[in-house]
C-alpha cells in the first residue's frame, strides 16, 4: 500500500502566508491608485470583462502556492518486506486425492470443495513456504517448498482424482511430506494432513510415519473429511456414458489413527463435515500458526513535485496570455 508524505513539510507554512500577504498587497496597491467615480458602468460595454484584470492576479497567488506544495516535496512512499525464511514457517500440504474424495457429501464433491478450501488457505499465507504432497495409493509431491504462492495454487487446482494409482497409503503420504521438511531450518514445521478413509495399502505404516515426524520436530494437524453416516460414492463407471455411478456408502474414516498422529506429534486432530466445518478448520489451523515477521524492510519513494511545478508554470503562463493578449494590459 501507497502513502502520501512531505519530505520538507515546512515549505506547507507558506499556504497560510499567501492569503495574508495577498491582503496586504490589496492594500498597499489600493493606496497608489487613484480613483475614479462613475454614475452607472452598464454604458462601458463588456465592463465585467474589464474588470476581470482586477482578479488576474489570484493566478499569482495559485501558483505560488503550487510551488510551495512542490518544495515541500510530495511523495508516496511503499514499504517492501522481506521477511527472514528461518524465522518463519514450512508448511506441507499433505491432500488424499483417491477415488473416494469424489464423494458429494460436499458441493461439488470433496476434492473440488478442498481445493477451493486449500487455494484460500495458501493465499493468506504469503510469509510461509509451503509446499505440496498428493497421495492415493502411492505419493508424489508436485511442489517443495516455496514462497511461489501463485505456482502452488496453480498444482493445487489442477488436482484430479486419476492422477495417481488407487488407494489411501497415509503413511506414505506422511513420510513423504516429513522428508520435505527433514532439512528445513525454520522456527516451525507444520504438516496438514487430509484424509477421508483408512490406510488400506502403502509401503509405510501411518504410525511409524508419524514418529519420523515427531523426530524432526515436525507438528501435524489431522483432517478426517467425510460427513457422519452415508454418503453418495463412486462404486464403479457405466461402460456407456464412461461417467461414474453413484451409491449411498457407509463413510469410514479412521479416526483413532488420525488422532493418535496428532497427539505425538502435538498436533490436533480436526473432523470436517461439511464445506463450511472445512473452511473453519483451515481458519482455525491459520490462527493457531502464526509466522513471526522479521527480516528487511526497504522504502520505494516516488516523488510527485514535478506536477505542482507544472500547474504553477501552466498558472503564470495563463495569467500572462490574460494581461499581454487578452486583456491588454500591463500587471
Amino acid at each position: 500500500m501507497s502513502n502520501w508524505n512531505f519530505s520538507n513539510p515546512l515549505w506547507l507554512y507558506g499556504l497560510l502566508a499567501i492569503p495574508i500577504a495577498a491582503v496586504i498587497m490589496g492594500i498597499l496597491r489600493s493606496k497608489r491608485m487613484n480613483h475614479y467615480a462613475y454614475s452607472q458602468i452598464e454604458g462601458t460595454g463588456q465592463y465585467w470583462f474589464a474588470a476581470l484584470k482586477n482578479y488576474t492576479g489570484i493566478l499569482s497567488w495559485m501558483a505560488v502556492g503550487s510551488i510551495c506544495i512542490a518544495l515541500a516535496r510530495p511523495q508516496t512512499s511503499q514499504v517492501i518486506q522481506q521477511p527472514s525464511q528461518n524465522l518463519g514457517i514450512d508448511m506441507m500440504l499433505a491432500l488424499d486425492i483417491s477415488a473416494s474424495m469424489l464423494a458429494k457429501d460436499l458441493k461439488p464433491n470433496r476434492l473440488e470443495a478442498l481445493k477451493e478450501v486449500a487455494t484460500d488457505f495458501v493465499i493468506r499465507r504469503n510469509m510461509d513456504r509451503i509446499g505440496l504432497v498428493i497421495y492415493a495409493g502411492e505419493s508424489y509431491s508436485p511442489v517443495p517448498l516455496t514462497t511461489d504462492h501463485s505456482l502452488l495454487n496453480e498444482q493445487i487446482r489442477s488436482l484430479e482424482y486419476d492422477m495417481l494409482d488407487g488407494g489411501t497409503a497415509i503413511g506414505m503420504g506422511l513420510s513423504t511430506a516429513a522428508n520435505r521438511l527433514a532439512e528445513s531450518t525454520a522456527k516451525s514445521k507444520i504438516i496438514i494432513l487430509l484424509t477421508d478413509g483408512e490406510n488400506n495399502v502403502g509401503l509405510v505404516d501411518p504410525i511409524q510415519a508419524g514418529e519420523l515426524c515427531a523426530s524432526l520436530g515436525i507438528k501435524v494437524y489431522t483432517i478426517g473429511l467425510g460427513s457422519n453416516g452415508i454418503a453418495s460414492m463412486p462404486v464403479g463407471i457405466n461402460p456407456n456414458t464412461k461417467e461414474f455411478i453413484y451409491r449411498p456408502v457407509q463413510v469410514t474414516i479412521d479416526e483413532e489413527l488420525l488422532k493418535r498422529i496428532a497427539d505425538m506429534t502435538s498436533g490436533q486432530y480436526f473432523r470436517a463435515t461439511d464445506r463450511e466445518s472445512l473452511e473453519n478448520i483451515y481458519d482455525v489451523i491459520d490462527g493457531l500458526e502464526k509466522s513471526e515477521i522479521e527480516g528487511f524492510q526497504f522504502y520505494r519513494y516516488d516523488e510527485h513535485y514535478s506536477i505542482f511545478v507544472c500547474i504553477a508554470i501552466a498558472l503564470i503562463a495563463c495569467e500572462l496570455l490574460l494581461n499581454f493578449i487578452i486583456l491588454k494590459s500591463a500587471f
